[in-house]
């Protein structure tokens, strides 16, 4: 069965008026978004913001001796390139994929328009990047004081909160990476969580097997960004499919070996 795309499968998206959503849809472009796909280093100039809808990306920082740190995750629930609407246009951090999917991605040019505009889709990514930075600060904390496994519990949970399914690809030495510890602490840790039922791993993909029971394990961490999220963006309303897909427009970028295309969608309500 074929998949249906829809650039409204994007909560912000999804939230902006039909004349809004009408101006915009001619200019995203779907891109498909494969594991471990670096969307930008440290130090690049941004071009496009992202919009998933199916994927997940984590952003994090990489020290000069390689070791790194997760200090985000976004899904379809906002948008990856804050930095370019913000004004700093470069960030010191990496982005790459860790959920492979779909997103929709929108050039530089229409996303500081759109912007400019201080209507609807700068209150969204206002508030977005407000949900982002409870997530950063949180993340802060929850790394100096809560033990591995809770930490490891709300890894998980914000990542199968954004995945198209309930099994996890990741192995222990990206684990590792994400959350800024030796591989043997996340080695004992899944085994602990593993062990008491909750989660089942195996060849780097994790099946959370308990959710209520991870949800009773984590730190409180997880529910501070899930609930300041849900109050930031509450408002935001989902997408139905009530679209139809018409005919995609493929593009193939100088700069990118992935095949892009753009699709023009016919509302029918």
């Amino acid at each position: 069965m074929q998949t249906l795309h829809d650039p409204r499968q994007n909560h912000i998206i999804a939230a902006l008026p039909a004349v809004d959503f009408g101006r915009l849809i001619q200019h995203l472009e779907l891109a498909p978004m494969l594991l471990g796909q670096v969307l930008g280093e440290s130090g690049d100039q941004l071009s496009h913001v992202y919009f998933p809808t199916t994927a997940f990306v984590s952003s994090h920082y990489v020290l000069a001796d390689g070791a790194s740190a997760e200090f985000s995750v976004i899904g379809n629930e906002g948008v990856v390139g804050t930095a370019l609407f913000m004004g700093g246009e470069t960030t010191p951090s990496r982005s790459v994929v860790h959920g492979a999917g779909h997103a929709y991605r929108l050039k530089k040019k229409i996303v500081l328009e759109e912007f400019h505009r201080a209507g609807p889709m700068q209150r969204l990514l206002l508030r977005h990047t407000q949900s982002v930075l409870t997530q950063v600060a949180q993340t802060a904390v929850c790394n100096r004081h809560h033990s591995i496994d809770q930490q490891l519990c709300r890894c998980l949970l914000m990542r199968l909160d954004r995945s198209t399914s309930g099994e996890l690809v990741l192995t222990q030495e990206l684990i590792a990476s994400v959350l800024g510890v030796r591989r043997e602490g996340v080695t004992e840790a899944a085994g602990r969580l593993q062990k008491a039922g909750l989660i089942e791993y195996r060849r780097g993909r994790i099946t959370i097997l308990d959710r209520a029971g991870m949800e009773g394990r984590v730190c409180e961490c997880y529910a501070v960004v899930k609930q300041e999220s849900a109050r930031l963006l509450g408002g935001v309303r989902t997408w139905a499919p009530t679209t139809r897909i018409l005919e995609p427009l493929l593009i193939r970028p100088r700069s990118h070996g992935v095949q892009l295309s753009s699709y023009t969608c016919e509302c029918v309500d």
